[in-house]
């Protein structure tokens, strides 16, 4: 069953994380892959447009210098990124919830700077074995947006 399960996340974490040219490089691409790739996405999309952002305190100030239009331009941006098909906000899932990193990290531009470097680069050792793909496509600053958004969620 854990196998399974760690197949299945895999599946979906390279189909959310990988290029769009791989089945072109390829030139085919395993239909199990592909369905099990595809359900994935879908299944990543109808979760994430499931998400109200009104209940994750988007566009509250929580610190001076207007952070709160930043938080909430990240909370957009990760809403329309691959996020999903990894984390959440209360619980682990493939990796950590944002919660979690809000918890052991500060809310400030050192963390913050280090956590988009960890978006665009990617990582593993962190939360555990399993890496975090990076992300080479997201301009540093929707990094550092999304990342501020993340240390707005801390309890």
């Amino acid at each position: 069953m854990k196998k399974t399960f760690l197949l299945l996340a895999s599946c979906a974490f390279m189909a959310a994380c990988g290029s769009n040219s791989s089945s072109s490089e390829n030139g085919t691409v395993a239909n199990a892959d592909a369905d099990s790739a595809d359900a994935a996405a879908m299944s990543a999309a109808t979760r994430q447009s499931d998400v109200d952002t009104s209940s994750m305190n988007i566009g509250t100030d929580r610190t001076a210098g207007g952070a709160g239009s930043l938080a909430e331009k990240g909370a957009q941006l990760i809403a329309q990124s691959d996020c999903a098909a990894c984390h959440r906000i209360d619980q682990k899932v493939v990796g950590p919830a944002y919660e979690a990193v809000a918890q052991k990290y500060e809310a400030n531009q050192k963390d913050t700077d280090y956590l988009a470097s960890k978006i665009i680069q990617g990582g593993k050792g962190v939360w555990g074995e399993v890496p975090m793909t990076p992300h080479p496509n997201i301009s540093k600053e929707d990094a550092q947006a999304m990342a501020q958004y993340i240390l707005s969620l801390k309890k």
